[in-house]
């Protein structure tokens, strides 16, 4: 089975993808370091060198590219947090895996991601980074707008992490995995 966890960057993708792999003794394959691995730059900087538009063409082929060569191993896929805001991806993602959304609130988005914001390219607006949490929280509200009925679409299931650390998720999942 191929398993992709989606959702908003700060929702827990990586780690709780990190968790979920271990607990069924799996393959990991985390989208966004597979990308820096392909193309030998962090994804600030192909961001800042190349802009959204080039990165998501990349995000794309390397998504394909994984998809293909995929062999039936159980395997966890931890998705970009926008990786499925393009179309393509998000029917590739949809027909190829079971995507399990990790679907957190303005509010806990803004905890997990106001320490780490500038490391996150999709965090600025109009250039320029968030000066403050008023704005960073305006930034999360935008997008979070545009992408949650995506995020929604493209799942088999959604898990609530509100309040949740990631090891309870993690086990939220098991349980939902093996009902």
């Amino acid at each position: 089975m191929l398993i992709a966890i989606n959702g908003f960057m700060g929702c827990g993708k990586s780690c709780i993808g990190k968790m979920l792999s271990e607990r069924l003794s799996c393959r990991l394959i985390d989208l966004d370091r597979a990308i820096e691995e392909k193309y030998g730059r962090t994804i600030p900087e192909i961001f800042a060198s190349e802009g959204e538009a080039a990165f998501r063409g990349m995000e794309k082929d390397t998504l394909t590219e994984i998809l293909r060569s995929y062999d039936g191993c159980d395997t966890v896929l931890s998705l970009g947090g926008g990786t499925v805001t393009t179309p393509e991806c998000a029917e590739m993602i949809r027909e190829k895996s079971f995507c399990i959304y990790l679907r957190a609130t303005v509010e806990t988005l803004v905890k997990n991601l106001h320490a780490d914001f500038e490391s996150r390219p999709m965090l600025s607006n109009d250039g320029g980074k968030p000066s403050d949490m008023a704005a960073l929280r305006s930034r999360i509200e935008e997008l979070m707008a545009a992408r949650s009925a995506i995020y929604e679409n493209c799942a088999g299931h959604i898990v609530d992490i509100d309040g949740k650390s990631f090891g309870t998720v993690t086990e939220e999942i098991m349980e939902m995995l093996f009902k």
